[in-house]
């Protein structure tokens, strides 16, 4: 598509235009300053060319080397807080959907329609690019045809693919197993064959390191690169060494996936970058964190009985009603004669 001149990007560079990217549906009143700064009216843009706008920020920000800190978010009020926050991008994780949605382990039990739900709720919520974990892409290459135009639709600005077989497990799971490089190089083809908009961006993802080795992730990586992949995701490298090498070996743009708990070492985002991953990801950080805060608030109340002593740790009425945006919806409210929140 035709990028209006003038327009300047959410994600910091210059593309071109007086005003910026922003959810032309719903505008967060918790978005991060560079979001905010450069902002079309909502009635101004349609979301397709919103969303592809942020196709084109998105794929201009992820260089070599770039280091760009990228959490997870299980649904529209994780992605909020992490906007809020002054993040810049975000991953849908299919482990944290999992984990929430279904409070089961990631091992491929949530379908295509449900992720596309998330999806779309998370889209609407925040006005930040969106990297969205496609799985195995639901099948073979033609179920990869389908789940690529779904999730475009949903509002994806790239979607990630790996390379186990189905129903797929945890990158940092035991167990795992992977398909053949070349029927992976056509789930790839695949891919790239069917986005609508050649601005948004396939991963490509391969965790054959904890089965054939780093030397054989690499190779997979290259492949599908070759394939037309614009970036690439080696799942848990074991040490420094492995992870230095994956950017050095395989010229181009890198996702480093870091879990606490998991079985990367967890480096500094500097360090990370001086290495050359453009994308320091932290796809169940927020995950981690709430399901620690829960459980610590719950079990206080159990005991105590009361949450007398923790009130400091619990987000207020108030401020929780910001995070949620109401005051868009009473702004909405005033506008079409309703109550307010």
């Amino acid at each position: 598509m035709k990028i209006p001149q003038g327009q300047r990007s959410v994600l910091g560079g210059a593309v071109q235009s007086p005003a910026t990217l922003i959810n032309p549906n719903r505008g967060s009143n918790n978005a991060p300053q560079l979001a905010q700064t450069f902002c079309f009216e909502e009635s101004t843009m349609p979301r397709s060319v919103a969303n592809a706008l942020l196709n084109q920020q998105f794929r201009q920000a992820l260089t070599p080397g770039a280091g760009h800190l990228m959490p997870g978010a299980a649904n529209a009020l994780a992605a909020r807080v992490i906007e809020a926050t002054g993040h810049r991008m975000l991953m849908v994780s299919g482990a944290a959907v999992a984990n929430t949605y279904l409070g089961a382990p990631d091992i491929g039990l949530v379908s295509l329609a449900e992720l596309a739900s998330h999806v779309g709720a998370i889209r609407d919520a925040v006005n930040i690019p969106l990297l969205v974990d496609g799985d195995t892409g639901f099948g073979n290459a033609i179920n990869v045809v389908h789940t690529v135009r779904v999730l475009e639709r949903a509002g994806a600005n790239a979607i990630m693919l790996e390379d186990q077989t189905f129903p797929k497990r945890c990158g940092h799971f035991e167990n795992k197993t992977v398909i053949s490089k070349s029927e992976m190089v056509q789930k790839i083809k695949a891919a790239v064959d069917t986005r609508e908009d050649d601005q948004l961006m396939i991963l490509a993802r391969t965790d054959a390191r904890s089965m054939e080795g780093l030397e054989a992730a690499m190779d997979r990586a290259r492949a599908y690169q070759e394939a037309g992949a614009d970036f690439l995701f080696i799942e848990a490298p074991l040490n420094i060494e492995e992870l230095a090498a994956i950017p050095r070996e395989v010229p181009g743009v890198h996702v480093c996936n870091l879990v606490v708990g998991g079985k990367t070492p967890l480096l500094p985002q500097k360090e990370l970058a001086t290495m050359g991953f453009s994308v320091v990801l932290y796809a169940n950080l927020a995950l981690q964190a709430s399901l620690m805060a829960m459980q610590k608030s719950l079990q206080h109340l159990h005991d105590h009985g009361s949450v007398n002593g923790i009130e400091d740790q619990l987000m207020m009425f108030k401020e929780r009603q910001v995070m949620v945006d109401a005051p868009h919806f009473n702004a909405l409210s005033d506008r079409y004669g309703e109550r307010t929140v």
